[in-house]
């Protein structure tokens, strides 16, 4: 059996440990370059990030310092269901609109950050676009308005 020097072997662990280290804070980050859509509610246009797997899903917009008032986050499942979103690691207050197939908000949940209570959507549902809380309420968005784009069945 061959042997190293341990100075080697000491350089080989530390490289090791810092690859671990960056792969750690990599994955506690925020999501930044997910696919972009444009959806409209009335007059309003959202530049809309999708969150189509199931880790995009999972970390959604967690530890994000900051996002746009005309950016949101749009989480896509494969089939209607209740649908239920929490806050844990999100640093931002957000307002859920859980949306039906054909892009009808059903209801909105604010969110408070960093928490684990559970927002649930009253109905089966596809879609659930996350925004700066207030943002719906600023535009006299509610349940029933009607969101438009690519994703929705008009």
């Amino acid at each position: 059996m061959k042997s190293y020097p341990k100075s080697l072997f000491h350089a080989l662990l530390l490289g090791l440990f810092t690859i671990l280290s960056f792969c750690a804070n990599a994955q506690e980050g925020p999501q930044l370059n997910l696919q972009r859509i444009k959806i409209s509610a009335g007059m309003y246009q959202i530049d809309t990030q999708l969150a189509m797997t199931p880790t995009e899903r999972q970390i959604g917009l967690m530890n994000r310092p900051a996002m746009p008032a005309h950016e949101g986050m749009l989480f896509v499942f494969e089939q209607p269901t209740k649908q239920c979103f929490w806050m844990k690691n999100t640093l931002l207050p957000l307002t859920a609109a859980f949306v039906a197939d054909d892009g009808t908000i059903v209801n909105l949940e604010d969110m408070k950050p960093q928490t684990l209570e559970a927002h649930c959507s009253s109905k089966e549902v596809r879609y659930v676009l996350e925004m700066n809380q207030g943002w719906f309420a600023k535009r006299g968005i509610k349940a029933g308005t009607k969101l438009s784009g690519a994703p929705f069945k008009q």
